[in-house]
């Protein structure tokens, strides 16, 4: 991912060059560490840079939980901060290339446009990790009055669809880059069709990782259609065995369950288990009743919070672990005008949520956006505001 390596600088610089900076928004430094973050606005995007000082050479990088899809954006705040800052570059990533570049941003959503959708086309369906995106878009064309969502967590998959979109004249594909655990919450009930989960990573050594789960079948079933199906097609036996224990401990299901049975398209890892011989398990679960609609917006503000200078020792360093959820203030960084940036991880186990919140005595914010709203996220940004209000 792009980054800067430059000789080691006085940060003084960045407060220096702060106020009159057309990119730059914040300069933090950590109170445990000698990290630091910028922050930036930049083509539509807000996001961190993570400024990591050494005796030898500073590193200038990407900061990961919130940074923006098109990594040409990326590359163009690095290079503008290193000129803003005047920065001695000693080696770099940054140079732009068109090749990279995401093509058809119209079909790219982001999880935050899911809170108010609407839906352009009557039929829905999903894709949970569509890799290289061969099924997704052969699905697209053959049912060109369906939109399909297709859900991929890999930045370098979900730009390849995105191009290959725009290069096939594409219409009804979505692009969300995102964890599938998470995004089914996003969808009103009854909306899905099908909900493809093709070749899933098993994860057998971290089984809390894995994409199904009662909850995710829970979920599934919430938006699925009377009828719609959940569709899993994996080469693992254990994962096969796993998906079948989890289906069948649901009080009520019906499960189909087919063997090596060939596809109207194949991926080229598909392809080489054939010849491998290799056995791949295909189990569809089908929606049995019409299920309520959503009730309620859950409200993620932070109205009654603001900064006080006992919170920078005040926060619990060590995780806090509920029932059924957890919160843990991960870092804190301190700017020189009495502002806090705290990084932080909570919600579900299985599938927690990493988010920043800017604290000054004017206002208190999730940054970039706030978390998905999910009723164990919801029930853990509760909690957080309890713990930055003692």
């Amino acid at each position: 991912m792009p980054h800067l390596k430059v000789k080691p600088f006085d940060h003084t610089v960045v407060d220096a060059v702060l106020e009159q900076s057309k990119i730059m928004t914040l300069h933090a430094k950590s109170l445990t560490s000698s990290d630091e973050v910028i922050g930036i606005e930049h083509g539509g995007e807000e996001f961190l840079l993570q400024l990591k000082p050494d005796d030898e050479v500073t590193l200038l990088k990407y900061d990961k939980v919130t940074r923006p899809l098109k990594v040409n954006i990326l590359k163009e705040a690095l290079g503008r901060v290193s000129d803003e800052l005047g920065l001695d570059v000693l080696s770099s990533n940054i140079s732009i290339s068109s090749t990279k570049q995401v093509l058809s941003s119209e079909y790219f959503k982001k999880i935050e446009d899911f809170e108010s959708m609407t839906f352009p086309k009557k039929k829905v369906s999903v894709e949970v990790g569509f890799g290289s995106g061969k099924h997704l878009l052969y699905q697209a064309q053959k049912y060109p009055d369906t939109l399909f969502i297709g859900l991929e967590i890999h930045t370098p998959s979900a730009q390849q669809v995105l191009k290959q979109i725009a290069l096939q004249n594409i219409d009804n594909i979505w692009v969300v880059n995102y964890d599938a655990r998470l995004f089914l919450e996003m969808l009103p009930s009854n909306i899905c069709e099908k909900i493809f989960v093709h070749f899933p990573v098993p994860w057998d050594k971290k089984p809390h990782r894995r994409v199904i789960s009662t909850s995710f079948l829970e979920e599934s079933m919430r938006v699925l259609s009377l009828e719609g199906r959940l569709e899993l097609r994996t080469d693992s036996n254990k994962y096969f065995w796993y998906a079948l224990e989890t289906f069948f401990a649901s009080p009520t299901v019906e499960v189909e369950v087919r063997k090596n049975e060939d596809l109207e398209v194949t991926s080229k890892y598909e392809a080489r288990w054939k010849r491998q011989e290799k056995d791949i398990y295909d189990v569809y679960v089908k929606c049995k009743k019409k299920s309520e609609e959503k009730q309620g917006i859950l409200d993620f503000n932070f109205n009654i919070v603001k900064y006080r200078n006992s919170l920078e020792t005040q926060l619990p360093k060590e995780p806090l672990v509920f029932e059924g959820y957890f919160v843990h203030f991960e870092r804190i960084y301190k700017t020189n005008d009495e502002q806090l940036l705290i990084k932080c991880a909570f919600g579900s186990f299985d599938r927690p949520e990493h988010k920043y919140i800017i604290l000054n005595k004017k206002t208190c914010r999730y940054l970039v956006s706030s978390p998905v709203r999910t009723k164990v996220n919801f029930q853990a940004h509760q909690k957080i505001m309890e713990l930055l209000n003692v």
